[in-house]
């Protein structure tokens, strides 16, 4: 990507006279090729393609269309608007893809949530954020910091980091805790570690 991929910079660079726009472009190392689906165009920015079922999927933001569209590419042979969002539906900030299966999600402080391929959003833990969804459940992280002192804003010898693997269903609800992160091997399954 030839810039940011943070989808929510636009609204920034719009009150500043507007964006020179980005591109994003896929390189096959086997041949040399090098595959841009769009050409530069202004006011246009394009979030962190996820690779997944054969295909990549991306997100491309227009301010000046008002409006957010998931691609589903592969070069020379698929490009596919497979969503779109008005600005005014979704919010821009840490608006990504993630996922077994594409979910499109956003994160807020301690609200998340997801915009395709369905719509709920929930109030996680202020340091918890979701990596992954299935069919059914929901995957997140927290990191938890035992033994830091606010008053002097630094670690004391008691410091501990550590994070925690959090399984909610889709109303909200933890079904399971426990400490450990979430790792994805290059065959693209997951494991907690």
């Amino acid at each position: 990507m030839s810039d940011t991929e943070d989808l929510y910079d636009l609204i920034e660079y719009a009150e500043r006279g507007g964006y020179q726009g980005s591109v994003i472009k896929f390189y096959d190392f086997d041949n040399g090729n090098v595959y841009m689906p769009f050409e530069k165009k202004r006011n246009v920015i394009y979030g962190k393609p996820v690779y997944t079922d054969g295909f990549y999927y991306f997100l491309q933001a227009d301010y000046g269309l008002k409006k957010v569209t998931l691609y589903k590419y592969f070069p020379e042979t698929m490009l596919k608007a497979v969503a779109e969002f008005g600005m005014d539906e979704v919010n821009l900030y840490n608006l990504t893809i993630i996922g077994e299966n594409v979910h499109v999600i956003s994160h807020d402080g301690d609200k998340f949530c997801c915009y395709y391929p369905e719509k709920l959003s929930l109030t996680l833990r202020n340091h918890e954020a979701v990596l992954l969804m299935t069919e059914d459940e929901i995957i997140s992280e927290e990191w938890v910091e035992e033994g830091w002192d606010d008053e002097k804003d630094c670690a004391t010898d008691s410091y501990r980091l550590y994070y925690k693997v959090i399984i909610r269903d889709f109303d909200g609800n933890i079904i399971s805790e426990e400490i450990g992160s979430i790792h994805q091997a290059p065959d693209g399954t997951y494991w907690i570690a």
